[in-house]
Order: C-alpha cells, then structure tokens, then sequence
C-alpha cells in the first residue's frame, strides 16, 4: 500500500522554501523601498513638492499639476522602481506578485500621508488609471483591509 507520507513532507518542504523565498524578496523591497528619491535628480524635486502633495486630495487637478512639475523626479523614479506600473511596458500586466505587494503597501503607506487619504478610494482611482480587472481590485481592497490591521509605528510608540 502507497503512503504520501513522504511526498508530502517533501512537498511541504518545497512550499516552505519558495515562501521563504519570496519573503525574502519582500525584505529586500522593504529595504530598498524608494532608494532613489534619496539621491539626484530625485531628491530636490521631492523635497519641494512632497509637503506640497501631502496637503491635497489624490488624483485631484491640484495633485496632478504637481505631478505635471515632477515629471523630471516621476520619469527617472519610474524608471528604477517595480512596484510602479509605469515602470513596465504592459503596466500592472508585467508586474509580478512581490511588485503588487510592494505596490499595495506603498500606496497604503502614501494614503496616511494625506489628511483626506483614503486607501479604498485610491484602489477605486487607480482601478481606472491604470486599468486593472475586477479580480485585481477585489484582491488590492481585501489586502488594503488586512493592512489597515496593523498599527502605524508612531501610534504604537505612544500608546
């Protein structure tokens, strides 16, 4: 009589692994996370207009303007970071799962910068900027969901 116990264990191991892997691949984005806005041609423009950014709504006509000012820093800053659409010739196609969760991530993070930021509304905006399926969506809002779980550094720190 045949016993799986060993194929099993076997495959068990081989999913452990390549979750190992793929975490250690998220580690190295938390890392290196926007890496390039610390140096030129970056840096200057993102220290005028990051304040700026901050005080208005995303994806309003006063938020792209500053973008349209930016597209110096946006070009290269593209350019040198997956988790982007922009950076990939079939936008969100071309990105793989470590680039959605960096992406996720960062746009949850850039939300909590914004007086009126909300997570759920730049997953519905970005739906339409960047064209991306129901499915996509529905996985981005329930992964938003999952992050709002988690406490931001300096709440934690003072409670």
């Amino acid at each position: 009589m045949y016993d799986s116990t060993k194929d099993t264990r076997e495959h068990q191991e081989r999913v452990a692994y390549l979750i190992g892997y793929f975490s250690g691949e998220l580690h190295n984005r938390a890392l290196e996370h926007d890496d390039s806005k610390l140096e030129e041609p970056e840096k200057s423009i993102f220290d005028e207009f990051t304040p700026k950014l901050k005080e208005t709504t995303y994806w309003s006509d006063e938020y792209k303007g500053y973008l349209e000012q930016m597209q110096v820093a946006l070009k290269h800053h593209y350019t040198n970071n997956r988790h982007h659409a922009e950076c990939h010739e079939n936008g969100i196609s071309g990105m793989n799962l470590v680039d959605i969760v960096e992406m996720i991530c960062d746009w949850k993070a850039a939300s909590e910068r914004h007086a009126d930021g909300d997570i759920m509304k730049s997953i519905k905006i970005n739906k339409e900027r960047f064209g991306y399926s129901d499915e996509l969506e529905s996985i981005l809002k329930n992964t938003a969901e999952l992050l709002s779980r988690g406490r931001r550094k300096d709440v934690d720190s003072i409670t």
